[in-house]
């Protein structure tokens, strides 16, 4: 008994060393947009529109202002692949055609409306949606492929998403061939098989203000 009494003290140190070292192997949130500026983002709008880019996208008391009147993106200058991506939005007074916008991920090719890659849906009353964006291939449940778009594949949730005006949290898992969408807490759609596992993360302007903020990419590796 006294041997097991001595050992306690040196096996609780044993372990507390040993869930330091977990949590500092844990990967950290590292902050994609830092409240102040673009820096590491890039903004594009319809070139047909003759919009100014710097007016359409804003920032103002720590979250990006989307003003939605012309299609365009912010994108990122680097590409992601093995990640979660989480971010909180809500919509804004302005409504120019339809509350619509989205979050891509797996983005390539050059600048266009719209450039490959999966769409997870934020318009209202869809988010949670995917949209395979310029022949962007990704396995879905085939029973959920909508059948007017060949391309849509509806949630398998519904009622996900706050009243308007209120934020919303978005966490988008990028995990190899993977993508899995997850709405406020619950998961809302899942593909595999993705074409590509690594690419640029797009937030879109597409017919209304849109607010952005606290968006954290976690790696998984």
């Amino acid at each position: 008994m006294r041997n097991i009494v001595l050992m306690t003290p040196l096996l609780a140190a044993v372990l507390a060393i040993g869930l330091v070292h977990a949590q500092q192997d844990k990967p950290k949130p590292i902050p994609l947009f830092n409240g102040k500026d673009f820096s590491g983002w890039r903004k594009f709008v319809d070139p047909n529109s003759k919009a100014d880019p710097d007016k359409i996208f804003t920032i103002r008391d720590g979250m990006i202002i989307v003003d939605g009147s012309v299609n365009g993106y912010l994108i990122t200058e680097k590409e992601y692949s093995d990640y979660v991506l989480t971010l909180e939005w809500r919509w804004g007074e302005k409504v120019h055609r339809q509350r619509n916008s989205g979050v891509f991920v797996h983005v390539s090719g050059p600048d266009q409306i719209w450039p490959k890659g999966v769409e997870a849906q934020l318009m209202s009353g869809r988010a949670g949606d995917f949209w395979l964006v310029g022949g962007f291939k990704l396995k879905v449940d085939p029973k959920r492929q909508d059948p007017k778009y060949k391309h849509h594949y509806f949630r398998i949730k519904e009622d996900v998403e706050k009243p308007l005006g209120e934020w919303n949290h978005y966490e988008i898992t990028c995990d190899g061939p993977t993508v899995r969408l997850v709405v406020n807490g619950q998961f809302v759609n899942e593909g595999t098989d993705a074409e590509a596992t690594k690419g640029k993360i797009l937030l879109q302007s597409e017919g209304a203000e849109i607010h952005f903020r606290n968006i954290h990419l976690t790696p998984l590796k």
